[in-house]
């Protein structure tokens, strides 16, 4: 691994999603652009690639709603990749480049879900055959999530994108004699989503060995909870609170603050502990040991969620008729570490957080996180403030829910501009590289800015805004942005602040950042 999976030493990276990437298909993959990105991280001096959940993408196309906990995105997969294996000819690709300036999914989906089509007929017929051997030894090693995966994938084609509890009963509550009669039917499209899942993980396996090579190590995010329409509650119906129908009886979310007053209700399924904790955690331990797979880091959404979570009542209109209800806290954690030997882990733990939450997270030594955006809402004692920061900590400017620096900064009253210009002793006019100085200087051991920071781009740029149910995670790294005198900027700071790696070759830097 390129860097320790503690937060040894000070280091520095980059928030950029792979859809973000360029390419011609209308969607960042894990091809060659993917490496090309890594290779300019790494001319920057930067250690780190922190990127957004890789499973399958849900309503709304959200990255934290999935269908699978276990599998890949097969929207990343690359075409490019399919041509040097030989399951793909330069014909079969689309005479003109999609549109490169947003993931535009409606056009997407179609693209590639007939390329990974033409892949497997192209395999099918005999091209490619150097690929059986990995293909079956990963059919082999994978085969508990896979054929779950694969059988739900499956079904949900032949019944039209349904519920899963919407399905016909028999195979809705997974009744031995509907289960092998759907397996014998659905057995070719199965085989197509394995091979479709091999592909992904194979072509993210290469880019992972470059990023090892450049010495970029790589950030996962895995949120806490799954969906209820998922292969994991359909799968494993008794590792979550459900009735006699398997319907979730309680709902995730949050419970109302100043910002919500209703709360929040998200509608994840929530975890009935006691049966995960009878077989050892098996399932968050076969969870975890496939996301380090992918990446060197996991950053665990809502960690707050392991210590207790906000139960709502199925079918509530609002989050306010929810309560707290304990969860496993260092339980889970002793078994992961036991299993595993060390906890690659951020905790994700920005919110209302207790005494008890911060205890657990102590506990184990994992690092929290300071968003450098909700430092200037309270008085000097704020946590986020960096004068109040601690080394085993993660400082961001602002995180894929925030808007960016510069469109909240304009957003804000002048009282509070008026408040961080003299904090940061600048006139505001580049206020998103002021806020990743801010962020560079800090004794947090790493630092981390959204590239569009970098760029210093406007809310135009805006990954995500939380409530708002459409339009999110389209934003992309167009061809005309600055990025290369940028990165440079990047690379000054992290020299001035003590953040190149060790072995970083010396290289010229710009003096001033925003230049």
């Amino acid at each position: 691994m390129p860097a320790t999976a503690a937060l040894a030493d000070r280091a520095s990276g980059v928030l950029l999603h792979l859809t973000s990437l360029p390419s011609r298909y209308g969607i960042g993959d894990v091809g060659p652009a993917a490496c090309a990105w890594i290779d300019l991280l790494a001319q920057a001096g930067q250690r780190w690639w922190q990127v957004l959940p890789s499973t399958p993408t849900g309503p709304g196309d959200c990255p934290y709603s999935s269908f699978s906990a276990m599998g890949a995105n097969t929207l990343i997969v690359s075409p490019d990749r399919l041509i040097e294996d030989g399951l793909l000819q330069p014909s079969d690709l689309p005479e003109a480049p999609l549109p490169h300036h947003a993931v535009d999914y409606e056009r997407v989906r179609p693209l590639k879900t007939e390329l990974l089509r033409r892949a497997w007929d192209a395999y099918r017929r005999g091209e490619a055959p150097g690929l059986r051997p990995d293909l079956e030894k990963f059919t082999d090693e994978n085969g508990g999530w896979l054929e779950d995966l694969t059988l739900y994938a499956a079904c949900k084609e032949r019944y039209g994108g349904v519920a899963w509890w919407d399905w016909p009963r028999p195979l809705a509550l997974r009744e031995p004699s509907a289960l092998a009669l759907a397996r014998a039917e659905l057995a070719e499209s199965m085989a197509h989503q394995a091979f479709c899942q091999f592909l992904v993980h194979r072509q993210w396996d290469a880019m992972r060995r470059h990023a090892e090579s450049r010495g970029i190590g790589i950030i996962g995010d895995l949120p806490l909870f799954v969906t209820a329409d998922s292969v994991d509650v359909w799968a494993h119906p008794g590792y979550f609170l459900l009735d006699a129908e398997r319907r979730p009886t309680v709902v995730a979310g949050a419970p109302p603050d100043y910002f919500s007053p209703t709360g929040q209700l998200w509608g994840n399924a929530l975890y009935h502990w006691g049966a995960m904790r009878e077989d050892g955690y098996a399932w968050w331990k076969e969870r975890l040991d496939l996301a380090l797979r992918f990446v060197d880091l996991v950053r665990i959404d809502h960690f707050r969620g392991l210590e207790a979570a906000w139960h709502i009542p199925a079918g509530s209109r609002t989050a306010e008729t929810g309560r707290w209800v304990e969860g496993p806290g260092a339980d889970l954690l002793d078994h992961l570490l036991a299993d595993f030997g060390r906890l690659p882990v951020i905790a994700e733990d920005l919110g209302f957080i207790t005494p008890a939450v911060r205890a657990l997270r102590d506990r184990f030594g994992l690092p929290g996180m300071a968003v450098l955006q909700f430092a200037f809402d309270s008085d000097a004692k704020n946590p986020y403030l960096p004068h109040n920061h601690k080394p085993n900590l993660v400082v961001y400017t602002g995180t894929h829910d925030n808007d960016t620096s510069v469109g909240w900064f304009r957003s804000l009253p002048e009282a509070r501009q008026h408040r961080i210009r003299a904090y940061t002793k600048s006139d505001g006019r580049d206020i998103a590289w002021d806020m990743i100085r801010m962020a560079w200087s800090s004794v947090a051991r790493l630092a981390i800015v959204p590239l569009q920071d970098v760029l210093m781009l406007d809310s135009s740029a805006r990954m995500n805004r939380p409530g708002v149910p459409d339009g999110n995670w389209r934003w992309r790294l167009t061809p005309d942005q600055p990025i290369a005198e940028r990165l440079d900027g990047l690379r000054g700071l992290s020299e001035l602040y003590d953040r190149l790696p060790p072995t970083a070759p010396e290289e010229p830097v710009s003096p001033d950042p925003a230049a």
